[in-house]
């Protein structure tokens, strides 16, 4: 029996080395073609001009639109509650960020995760692909290691850091915390770099 476990092992491993040791993403492919941003201030592309936004800009890398839900101030612990109108959109595939005005308000962290977690099983039971966007902003680790093992344990793509790179670059902002313009078109760069080949 222990013989029969180890070469279980062992082909499972392999089949995952093969593969690049990449997580199985959940619901791709599917029939759907909306792309949907669900976000706060850094998706509703707050402090820049209109058409500037990531997902503004997003949408003219993958030749299709992204329709921009980013409500600026809003926390991830009362995002849920707009799940419908996402859902509505009948999306092939959403893109989920959120915890930044939960961490600068300091309400609680396992709130914030827990409502993240729950926007990704209720995007995925809908049938699309869930996107985990990641901040990254100051004093946000612990919400960067929640978001990773979140995504390897669900399926959902992951993007690392979007203010990685920004957040200390005057140049590349607006005020103390939101981009520019140039700023958003590098947050757009970081989404493609991880959805385009998924698309």
């Amino acid at each position: 029996m222990k013989k029969i476990g180890i070469g279980v092992l062992i082909v499972a491993g392999l089949f995952y080395f093969l593969r690049g040791g990449k997580t199985e993403i959940k619901n791709f492919p599917n029939p759907h073609r909306a792309v949907v941003a669900f976000g706060d201030s850094l998706t509703a592309g707050y402090g820049a001009p209109a058409g500037s936004s990531y997902p503004d800009v997003l949408a003219q890398k993958i030749s299709r639109p992204v329709i921009n839900l980013g409500v600026s101030g809003e926390t991830a612990a009362a995002a849920p509650v707009r799940l419908p109108q996402v859902l509505a959109e009948r999306p092939y595939m959403v893109l989920i960020e959120f915890g930044a005005n939960d961490h600068m308000r300091q309400q609680s962290r396992q709130a914030a995760i827990s409502a993240v977690a729950q926007i990704v099983d209720k995007v995925q039971a809908a049938g699309a692909i869930a996107v985990i966007v990641d901040t990254g902003g100051p004093g946000m680790g612990e919400y960067t290691q929640a978001y990773q093992q979140m995504a390897r344990e669900k399926g959902a793509l992951y993007v690392p850091g979007i203010l990685k790179g920004i957040f200390y670059k005057p140049s590349l902002k607006s005020d103390q915390v939101h981009p520019n313009a140039q700023g958003y078109a590098l947050i757009a760069d970081k989404v493609h770099r991880v959805i385009k080949d998924y698309l």
